[in-house]
């Protein structure tokens, strides 16, 4: 029996060991803010529930924000600077066109800051809201590690070498994911986000004009075609098609079924229901959304901790579009 108990004893001391030296390697806890601002994540939780209320496309603008950012070499909140006179804000970038709402992330901060001034990240708050964005959407509640700080420079000259194109191939998609640590399922768990949201016109007349690409279910090409007759739509016009016109605003597998019956709006969407590394998980998420679920929070969560600032690395924005004054 004694030795039992010295054993269960080394067992916990082993797993305590674990934990800390993950939450050392990546410097993130749980509930960092609970004795400097113990109402943070209450307070962004209640003000992304009462923008949500006002301004329903707030919850897509927050689950995209997370992939702009986090997948950039840090999750530093970079995407939200503005751009200065030497350099320019990620924000404007191709890769973020139509990205939007970021002045509602100021509202969120303006709430924190009311409450704990100089205490919370944007990079935080970033994080954060995509979480309650996709609690909004119906997707899973994911627990997620906070303490990260926020970086100074916009890294949109490096952007493109980290964040695939919806035209890239799979071998690229796959590859840029897995250089921050998610493998092919979490891949395809991730752009299960285009669930939800819609994609303007730009994005996919290619697919529509000259010729209708032939990979398209013909029963949903007479849709895309009403909402985009232009070959070459303006970008400022309000032309888009929204990504899945059964649950538009519902974060679920039903996605998984359109892509396999070639109703995905992106050749990415397509290329992940026909090649052969991804369609198995494609067809399993399909069948089965809590396994759609899991591997979306896991994957979101590895998003989540990649590369962060942490300890005296970084700042704590006054304001999330600009870096802090240096005196």
């Amino acid at each position: 029996m004694r030795r039992a108990l010295i054993f269960l004893a080394v067992l916990c001391l082993i797993a305590f060991a674990i934990d800390a030296e993950d939450e050392e390697k990546s410097g993130l806890v749980m509930n960092y803010y609970k004795d400097s601002c113990p109402q943070a994540e209450d307070i962004i939780r209640e003000q992304v529930q009462l923008l949500y209320k006002r301004h329903k496309n707030t919850a897509f603008s927050w689950l995209r924000n997370i992939f702009h950012d986090c997948a950039v070499e840090s999750c530093d909140a970079s995407l939200l600077l503005d751009s200065t006179r030497r350099v320019l804000s990620e924000k404007e970038t191709d890769r973020s066109f139509g990205m939007r709402n970021f002045r509602y992330i100021e509202t969120i901060k303006e709430a924190l800051e009311r409450e704990c001034p100089g205490v919370v990240s944007c990079s935080d708050v970033l994080v954060l809201s995509a979480r309650e964005g996709i609690v909004s959407l119906g997707g899973p509640y994911i627990p997620l590690k906070t303490g990260r700080r926020d970086g100074r420079k916009s890294r949109a000259n490096v952007l493109e070498q980290y964040l695939p194109d919806h035209n890239e191939s799979m071998s690229v998609v796959l590859e840029r994911f897995s250089s921050i640590g998610i493998d092919t399922s979490g891949v395809v768990a991730l752009l299960g986000a285009h669930s939800v949201g819609r994609t303007h016109c730009v994005k996919l007349v290619h697919r529509l004009y000259p010729e209708v690409d032939p990979a398209l279910n013909p029963n949903h090409v007479d849709h895309m075609l009403y909402k985009c007759p232009d070959p070459i739509p303006d970008p400022k016009a309000v032309q888009y098609v929204r990504n899945d016109r059964g649950t538009p605003m519902k974060l679920d597998n039903n996605y998984y079924r359109n892509i396999l019956d070639n109703k995905g709006l992106l050749i990415v969407d397509h290329q992940l229901a026909t090649d052969q590394r991804t369609k198995p998980f494609v067809k399993k998420m399909a069948k089965n959304q809590n396994y759609f679920f899991k591997e979306f929070a896991r994957a979101i969560t590895i998003l989540s901790e990649n590369n962060p600032l942490t300890g005296t690395k970084g700042e704590i924005r006054k304001q999330c579009n600009v870096a802090n004054k240096l005196h």
